[in-house]
């Protein structure tokens, strides 16, 4: 089985490319800044700290009994700390946080012991080291106001904010790019409706204003050759008409005894170059967009399928109820006059189904035919004008292979979507969609 790779847009990818670089960056930024700058100075404090607390504890146990109070107030009032002393050890708990680690190892690196620091609460979080020193239990504490910062609440807020305007410049900087490449995508989807585009600024970095420059003159440059290419085909087909003209009044003065046979191959020859030089009319014109009106689609369609039936053509088609519409008639009668007329004609001589579903935001009609179908390679080949999967030139098997190329043209200048897909059991359908 295979898995189709989901389509992305420029904007996302150049987006997330960008945001993921930045973002990765910051990361180590922030790794390097934590491991080489924040834990060596984590380390200094929580030694210097250490260095107090035993000094203290020292200190104390070396004064004269009536001196001890004195002392621990000069210390609670200087730097902070608490000392009691006591003969069992203090049941508190213990709290992880990274910075009691750190302490705690430099404790034990001072005294030689073991010394784990615990948690009190009582109106605020007090930490508490018990150091044994001249045959006594000194506790010695801090409030944790006492330590003031707050490294892991630091790194968030700084990781937060290095996210938050990291995607901020990075779509930023993906708008910019993509913007300008946008209106370059809907100015040549125009051109390829046959519309003329408005012309794009030529402004921005240099590359993207060169590109519009050029984009712009490409424009102007299609333009003038569908314009050419519209002239001659309209002056050929039109030139074509009066030899036409003389051909067919040489034929009506014919004398009576002329072979029937050959003038009825000349006559069918005739008709032939008419409506070949019909086709390349319509194809020369078929660049127009047609002026909108409401008609049913319905009732068109019911149209088409009884002057087929007239033909001899076996369609089957129950319209519904009314499907009225704001569109081009005679662009709308043209596309599906050519597909069932395409049914008809490849259909092995079966029946043809005409369907139409109307709703409020599309409408689908589908002509589905059980001929041999169209192999999947050639599908959008069958668009191309001149284009003939049966490679005879007779009427009786096929047209000219302007039908279904003036189709599409009519069909995209318009908004609508035509797609010639496979019908199970073998046959073609082939769909109009029209927003």
């Amino acid at each position: 089985m295979f898995f189709r790779r989901k389509s992305t847009t420029l904007f996302r990818s150049t987006a997330t490319t960008v945001a993921l670089a930045l973002i990765v960056f910051q990361l180590i930024t922030l790794a390097v800044t934590a491991y080489f700058i924040m834990l060596p100075m984590a380390k200094r404090s929580a030694d210097d700290l250490a260095a107090l607390m035993v000094l203290s504890a020292q200190t104390w146990v070396e004064l004269p009994p009536q001196t001890r109070a004195d002392f621990g107030l000069e210390l609670a009032k200087k730097h902070h700390l608490w000392l009691f002393d006591d003969t069992t050890a203090m049941p508190g708990y213990e709290r992880y946080f990274p910075y009691l680690t750190l302490l705690e190892n430099a404790l034990e690196a001072r005294t030689g012991e073991n010394i784990r620091i615990k948690t009190t609460e009582w109106e605020q979080t007090w930490f508490w080291a018990e150091i044994h020193t001249g045959g006594k239990l000194i506790r010695i504490g801090f409030s944790r106001d006492q330590l003031g910062i707050q490294p892991p609440l630091a790194l968030l807020l700084v990781l937060a904010a290095t996210i938050a305007l990291t995607l901020i410049t990075a779509v930023i900087l993906a708008r910019r790019i993509t913007r300008p490449l946008k209106r370059l995508s809907d100015a040549a989807r125009h051109v390829g409706q046959g519309h003329v585009p408005e012309a794009l600024p030529e402004s921005g970095p240099e590359e993207l204003a060169n590109l519009a420059r050029a984009f712009n003159q490409m424009a102007l440059q299609v333009q003038e050759l569908l314009a050419n290419r519209t002239i001659l085909l309209a002056g050929i087909s039109h030139d074509l008409r009066t030899p036409l003209a003389r051909m067919r009044l040489a034929m009506e003065m014919l004398p009576e005894n002329a072979n029937p046979k050959i003038v009825a191959r000349l006559q069918n020859d005739l008709e032939e170059m008419n409506r070949l030089i019909g086709e390349f009319l319509a194809f020369s014109r078929g660049l127009q967009k047609e002026v909108a009106q409401e008609i049913d689609i319905n009732q068109m369609l019911q149209e088409l399928a009884d002057n087929a039936r007239n033909e001899g053509a076996e369609i089957i088609f129950q319209p519904q109820d009314f499907c009225l519409r704001s569109i081009g008639h005679m662009a709308l009668r043209r596309i599906l006059a050519n597909l069932i007329g395409n049914a008809v004609r490849y259909g092995a001589g079966k029946a043809v189904d005409i369907e139409c579903d109307c709703t409020n935001s599309i409408t689908l009609i589908r002509v589905l035919d059980r001929g041999p179908g169209i192999p999947p390679d050639q599908v959008e080949n069958v668009f191309q004008p001149f284009y003939r999967l049966e490679s005879s030139r007779s009427s009786t098997t096929g047209g000219s292979g302007l039908g279904l190329a003036i189709a599409r043209q009519l069909a995209d200048i318009n908004g609508w979507k035509i797609a010639l897909l496979p019908r199970e059991s073998g046959g073609t359908e082939a769909r109009l969609t029209i927003p």
